[in-house]
């Protein structure tokens, strides 16, 4: 609220700059003086939509401007994939292992290097029950507008600490909030990296997010053969999403639905 209020005060003060300019300007001067305005305002204008549009694009789900972009997979058979993003966590993975392994489901958690490296036991514990391990970045930092030297960076460490968890197989790669723009999926094409999204997201809605019964019933509203669903189990305010879990398994299963790595979803295309 106080930011509109300094806004639409400052919106306005330019107002008042600009419409005594025009006042005491005559003639010669007062005909420099619209088009200066013009010019400036057409530049505004072009600069707005320019960032309105790289934004759009950023956030994309079906499009990149270089390399493969995933968000579902177009199959006939009863597949989906269930994916995590975040951790691993001392505190909470051992909880979310067991709820799969009793449920018998082997899904793909997208995990940062730096909490790798702290939690080390963690991932190789996640390797060890046949999970499988994808690239979420090393500090979950938003990758607009970074470095080459960043971005390689990111990737790298973290790929280090996916192999050092004893994962061997393929790493795709997940970028922080699902941002992207140029030189990030640029570098993911040259190293033949798929980046991989999400079609069913329940947590992205507050009202669902608050509570367990309302994330289940979006996940089994939404998902679909060849989804990819998305949910935060590793930090501590996702209580919601961890009392859910058991059932979202379990809603998925009774329709008729097989869970698969994404990895293997990837190879029914």
């Amino acid at each position: 609220m106080l930011e509109a209020t300094v806004s639409a005060a400052a919106w306005a003060a330019l107002a008042g700059v600009g419409l005594v300019l025009w006042r005491l300007a005559a003639g010669r001067a007062r005909r420099r003086l619209y088009l200066a305005l013009r010019i400036a305002t057409l530049t505004l204008a072009t600069g707005a939509l320019i960032i309105v549009s790289v934004w759009g694009l950023s956030k994309s789900r079906t499009f990149q401007l270089f390399g493969d972009l995933v968000q579902r997979v177009d199959v006939t058979q009863p597949v989906l994939a269930l994916t995590f993003d975040d951790g691993p966590s001392s505190e909470y993975t051992s909880e979310i292992l067991a709820i799969l392994a009793e449920q018998d489901v082997h899904a793909t958690f997208y995990l940062t290097g730096q909490a790798m490296e702290a939690n080390p036991r963690a991932a190789q514990e996640l390797v060890a029950a046949g999970h499988e391990l994808g690239n979420h970045s090393y500090t979950h930092q938003h990758m607009l507008l970074r470095s080459l030297s960043f971005v390689q960076d990111e990737i790298e460490r973290t790929d280090a600490a996916i192999r050092e968890a004893g994962y061997t197989g393929q790493i795709t790669f997940r970028p922080p909030y699902g941002k992207r723009f140029i030189l990030l999926p640029l570098v993911l094409e040259r190293t033949k990296r798929i980046t991989v999204l999400f079609d069913v997201e329940p947590e992205s809605y507050p009202d669902v997010a608050a509570d367990a019964n309302l994330i289940q019933a979006h996940v089994l509203d939404h998902a679909r053969s060849g989804s990819i669903i998305l949910l935060h189990v590793m930090a501590p305010p996702r209580d919601e999403t961890r009392e859910a879990l058991p059932g979202v398994i379990a809603g998925l299963r009774a329709r008729g639905y097989q869970f698969v790595t994404v990895s293997e979803l990837l190879s029914l295309r």
